[in-house]
């Protein structure tokens, strides 16, 4: 297989167009985003292509000669000059570009971020992550002069153009539109190809391995070194591994069904309230993983009643939450993959369900938010798994890892709240179909639903 994954067609680059157009050097392209989503790929596939020369420099395994121009870049002039020297590059004015990858590495240079972007003579594209942990911003003030842009994992369709099917998303985007199903014989294959998809995943490495080899153990040791290195990341950040454990927790505490997110006893005994929430920030802004908050009151605005201890948590990229979730052996088996491929795993898969339709909203450009509440017995609760805002009105959403057409929590929330509900989902394996009110949406169909609600979560300029 090859060390470097193949330049993937990625959405973030319109995005990446549009900065370089309305603000014209106004400000630093920072794209922000976890280890291995193909930030520094992207932004050097974009350098490539819209500026006449450009030079990346690596704050990860920058020479010693870097560092010196570093300790003086208040004077631009020679700033500019040791850089050329250092990479061969002719840099133009206006017309070239300066990669700053791995910035949270070089705190001094994105504090200088200011005075580069008011000299005007090249753009700037920062890449990074972990880039508001403590230690990466502490004596330095975070310039305002930065267009900030957040990469996802490969999204469904993105992941179906590096299949090679440039088609298939388009055409089924137009079944939502229309309220028309596809049929079951059709239905069952499209599940079957977006099954792949939690089972490989969005990270381009991993969707490499599987084009390259065919064989999901492959892509399994793959994701295994990316979860290795994000334990290193977090054993960075926190010797005590606690920060570790609870990502690796996260599969385990979803399959329990519990209405949030509990810390393992070793864990809630070790640390005081300020130090786990000070985890949980670092675990956040790692941005490998997705928080889900309790909206106490979603008839008055989801944000403004988030309840910030009543939280679940999932992986930004389900290819990785398979691997934790499955992880017991060595490597997980091949007839484990194929048994999940083929939805025949004996095995509740709602919480795999679930972090992939995470995964989808979140990348489409929502804030996660769930409610519950309890039954008239009082001995159980009603559970909606996503809310999300559409205008003033809200769309109520439950996921289901089968083709189960009962909803009853679903049923139970718009009766709650009547006023302010624009529509019902419920997310399951079969085909769409409509059940009264409620937009019966096969998993696959979530990001087109997404996208039809917001707009598809596009960044502001």
């Amino acid at each position: 297989m090859q060390d470097n994954p193949p330049i993937f067609r990625r959405k973030i680059y319109d995005q990446m167009l549009q900065w370089k157009r309305v603000k014209d050097g106004s400000t630093a392209l920072m794209i922000k985003g976890a280890r291995r989503v193909g930030k520094s790929t992207i932004a050097e596939e974009f350098a490539r292509n819209e500026y006449e020369s450009y030079i990346v420099v690596n704050f990860d395994n920058a020479p010693q000669s870097v560092w010196e121009a570093v300790d003086n870049i208040a004077d631009l002039n020679d700033f500019f000059f040791r850089l050329q020297f250092i990479y061969h590059v002719d840099l133009k004015e206006r017309k070239s570009v300066i990669i700053f990858d791995e910035i949270q590495k070089a705190p001094m240079v994105r504090q200088a971020i200011k005075y580069l972007v008011k000299d005007h003579r090249y753009d700037y594209i920062e890449t990074g992550s972990l880039l508001s942990i403590r230690r990466n911003v502490q004596n330095i003030t975070i310039p305002s002069e930065e267009t900030r842009l957040t990469m996802f994992p490969m999204d469904y369709e993105e992941f179906r153009w590096a299949m090679g099917d440039f088609v298939t998303f388009r055409q089924i985007s137009e079944t939502l539109v229309r309220r028309r199903p596809l049929g079951e014989k059709l239905n069952r294959k499209l599940m079957r190809d977006f099954r792949l998809y939690l089972l490989v995943g969005g990270m381009p490495q991993s969707v490499n391995a599987y084009l390259q080899s065919n064989n999901l153990s492959h892509v399994d040791q793959v994701k295994r070194e990316i979860l290795q290195l994000y334990d290193d990341d977090f054993h960075k950040i926190d010797g005590s591994g606690r920060i570790a454990r609870l990502f690796r927790s996260i599969p385990s505490r979803l399959s329990r069904h519990t209405s949030r997110f509990v810390p393992d006893d070793s864990t809630s005994r070790s640390v005081n309230r300020e130090v786990y929430e000070r985890m949980l920030s670092e675990l956040e802004e790692s941005l490998c993983v997705n928080f889900v908050y309790h909206a106490n009151n979603p008839s008055v605005g989801l944000a403004m009643n988030m309840d910030s201890d009543r939280f679940k948590l999932y992986l930004a990229d389900t290819g990785l939450f398979v691997t934790l979730a499955f992880g017991d052996k060595g490597i997980t088996e091949n007839i484990i993959y194929r048994q999940l491929l083929s939805d025949k795993l004996s095995a509740n898969l709602g919480y795999v369900y679930e972090n992939v339709v995470a995964q989808m909203l979140r990348t489409a450009g929502y804030e996660l938010f769930y409610y519950t509440w309890p039954t008239p017995s009082g001995k159980h609760n009603y559970e909606i798994d996503f809310i999300l805002s559409k205008g003033k009105k809200i769309c109520p959403i439950e996921v289901k890892s089968s083709g189960y057409k009962t909803h009853v929590s679903l049923d139970r929330f718009c009766e709650k709240f009547s006023s302010v509900v624009a529509e019902p989902y419920l997310i399951y394996t079969k085909d769409l179909c409509l059940d009264r009110q409620t937009i019966m949406l096969p998993a696959y169909l979530t990001p087109v639903m997404a996208n039809l609600n917001h707009g598809g979560g596009q960044e502001e300029y």
